[in-house]
């Protein structure tokens, strides 16, 4: 039985390293997550006030449902992201965009850099969380929704493959819609170097 502290995928990137994602447990990250949550380089985020114990609160929340879910994401051992995914027809954004059938929505926070900002690191921890989500061959297109004031959180799905949609009125934030069909990202999942570890938690 997969316990919160165990990788529930993993992928050893060359000339990166290895890449593992666990789903998020509450009590024992909180402190982690706080410290990146309340950064001012986080937020778009939407957590800069919250207390460790409001953090602790909210994922423990998350943890409760079966339609999201909280993970990091690890470099050789150490947090480097924070993704959330969940289905859209169970969240206010389902409100605001006609849902497909295989839609799956993500959220995403790359964690404050260490050592420096690392050419292609942002770009190569996305590819490996999609990779993550895409194990689960139901999911046919991909929806983030990041606030539409976040040029580089856009400009970075963008250049991974998401299309732009309309702009939409979540409860709170105005945010920018964008797309990735699977189709798009062909080949992409289970290349070379890859072992998946089956997600029991998705």
């Amino acid at each position: 039985m997969t316990t919160p502290s165990d990788p529930v995928w993993r992928r050893h990137v060359d000339g990166f390293g290895e890449v593992t994602i666990r789903p998020v447990d509450p009590a024992a990250d909180a402190d982690l997550i706080h410290d990146w949550v309340t950064r001012e380089r986080s937020r778009f985020w939407g957590m800069r006030d919250a207390s460790r114990e409001r953090v602790r609160e909210i994922y423990a929340y998350v943890d409760s449902l079966t339609t999201h879910h909280a993970y990091l994401i690890h470099r050789d051992g150490r947090p480097v992201g924070l993704f959330q995914t969940y289905e859209p027809a169970a969240d206010p954004v389902g409100e605001c965009y006609e849902v497909r059938p295989g839609d799956f929505g993500i959220h995403l926070m790359v964690g404050p850099p260490d050592g420096g900002a690392e050419p292609g690191f942002t770009g190569t921890v996305l590819g490996a969380f999609l990779d993550f989500v895409l194990t689960d061959g139901s999911r046919r297109r991909i929806v983030a929704e990041p606030d539409a004031r976040n040029d580089r959180a856009i400009a970075r799905l963008v250049r991974a493959g998401f299309v732009p949609g309309p702009q939409v009125d979540l409860p709170d934030k105005r945010a920018q819609l964008l797309f990735l069909d699977v189709s798009d990202r062909a080949g992409s999942v289970g290349g070379p170097g890859q072992s998946a570890v089956r997600p029991s938690r998705q």
